[in-house]
Formats: structure tokens, C-alpha cells, sequence
């Protein structure tokens, strides 16, 4: 294992975040912090309880969750698109750097980006709403499986796009409208009985879930399906990008 190599590409790519903080960072957590002055002090104030769980509190983990998801995938797709695009893929495809190695550079910035952006943005909840974590050491599960399964998930679509565009097709028709679905805002028990079958095919459910219940103690599905659910993608994107590499596919393009 080329351990300079993947510390080289790591802290390339943190270094662009420091260079972009504005961007990487600020930007997600002021547009999250809207969500809770809207939706936790002035919506909250006249929701009841959900779960005996004042509504501000609720929606604190979906709200860090939907970031989670959106950043986790537009860092990595950024991350290895760009050396595509501009055409630097070369220098590091020719250095003496594994597939593997590449991928845990690339998706371990990433994943170390969106984990500090959700544990910002878990600090900035604080100022508008109080909450417990029952369960730190499973939140914590939860926020690491989440963010580097979906920067393996990002870096797959960071080799699959083929123009910018395409980079945000799958973060802003897919994966958000998901996670508005998936339970941010609400518990899939105030929906219609058929409509709670329905939202279960939604794999963003999963994750909140299990993720709200590392803070409360609830959660609209059990937590070990929901971990289950978490460490299948993880094995889903292991295997795409295993083929990528075997394959060549897009790389060099």
C-alpha cells in the first residue's frame, strides 16, 4: 500500500475545501440554518410533538442527513471529474498508484469533507433548538457509513458524467427529492397506509431512520434494517467501482 500516494491526493483535495471554505462549507450550513429557523423556531413552534419529540428536534436529523447526502456526492463527483475534465487523471493513472489507493485519496477527502460539514451543522443546531443523542456512538456509525458510502457513490458518477451537467442530475432530481420524501420533515406514520408501503422502496428512508433513532430512541423503521440497508449500498458502490477500474470505463475520458 502507497501510503504518499493516498496522503498526497487526500490533501490535495482538502486543500481545495480550505481554498473553497465559503463554498464547501459555509454555504450548505447557512442554507441548512434557514431549515431550522423556518421549519424548527417558526413552523415548530406550532407543530405538535412527534413521538414526544418537540417538531424542531425532529427534523434535526434529516436535515443533517439530506446534507450529508447532497454534499457527500457533489464532493466526490467534483473531486475525481475534475482530473478528468482537465485532463491531470493522466498524471496520477500513470504514477505508481493503485486503483484502490486512488479511490481511498479521492473518497476519504471526501468522506472526511461531508463529516465535518454534518457535525458543523449538527454544533449550529444547537442555537436554534435543543436536542439529546441518546446513542452518540451509533450517530457516529451512522455519519461515517453515510458519507463515505455516498462518496463512493459520488465517485461513481464523477467517472460516469461526461459533462457538468451530469454532475447534478443525480444529486438534484434524484437523490434530493428522495431525501424530502424520505422522512426529513416528517414520519412516514402520518402517511397513508399504502403510501407508508410505498415511501419503504425509498432507500433514503433507511438512513434517516436509523439515524434519527442514534437521537431519540424512535424511528418509523427498526434500526438494525436500517444499518442493514446502509452497509448493502456500501457493498453496491464497492462493486460498481471495482468494475470501473477492472474495466477502464470512462476513466480516461
Amino acid at each position: 500500500m502507497n501510503f504518499h500516494a493516498i496522503r498526497a491526493i487526500y490533501l490535495f483535495e482538502l486543500a481545495r475545501t480550505w481554498r473553497t471554505l465559503l463554498q464547501s462549507i459555509a454555504t450548505p450550513v447557512i442554507s441548512t440554518s434557514l431549515y431550522f429557523v423556518v421549519f424548527g423556531s417558526a413552523i415548530g413552534s406550532r407543530m405538535e410533538a412527534m413521538h414526544g419529540i418537540p417538531y424542531g428536534a425532529f427534523i434535526i436529523p434529516g436535515l443533517i442527513m439530506m446534507a450529508l447526502l447532497t454534499e457527500s456526492i457533489s464532493n466526490a463527483s467534483f473531486g475525481i471529474y475534475m482530473p478528468r475534465y482537465s485532463g491531470t487523471i493522466y498524471e496520477v493513472l500513470s504514477a505508481p498508484v493503485s486503483y484502490l489507493e486512488i479511490v481511498i485519496g479521492y473518497v476519504g477527502a471526501a468522506a472526511t469533507k461531508s463529516i465535518i460539514l454534518g457535525l458543523v451543522i449538527l454544533l449550529t443546531a444547537r442555537l436554534f433548538v435543543d436536542y439529546e443523542i441518546a446513542h452518540p456512538w451509533v450517530m457516529a456509525l451512522f455519519l461515517v457509513l453515510t458519507a463515505v458510502t455516498f462518496c463512493l457513490f459520488g465517485f461513481i458518477i464523477g467517472i460516469w458524467a461526461d459533462g457538468w451537467e451530469k454532475l447534478q442530475i443525480v444529486p438534484s432530481l434524484i437523490v434530493m427529492p428522495l431525501a424530502f420524501l424520505g422522512g426529513s420533515f416528517y414520519s412516514i406514520e402520518m402517511l397513508p397506509p399504502l403510501w407508508q408501503k410505498v415511501t419503504l422502496f425509498n432507500p433514503v428512508v433507511y438512513l434517516i431512520s436509523g439515524f434519527r433513532w442514534s437521537f431519540y430512541g424512535v424511528s418509523d423503521v427498526n434500526v438494525g434494517i436500517s444499518l442493514a440497508m446502509t452497509l448493502g449500498f456500501l457493498a453496491l458502490c464497492l462493486v460498481l467501482i471495482w468494475w470501473i477500474f477492472k474495466t477502464g470505463y470512462r476513466l480516461k475520458n
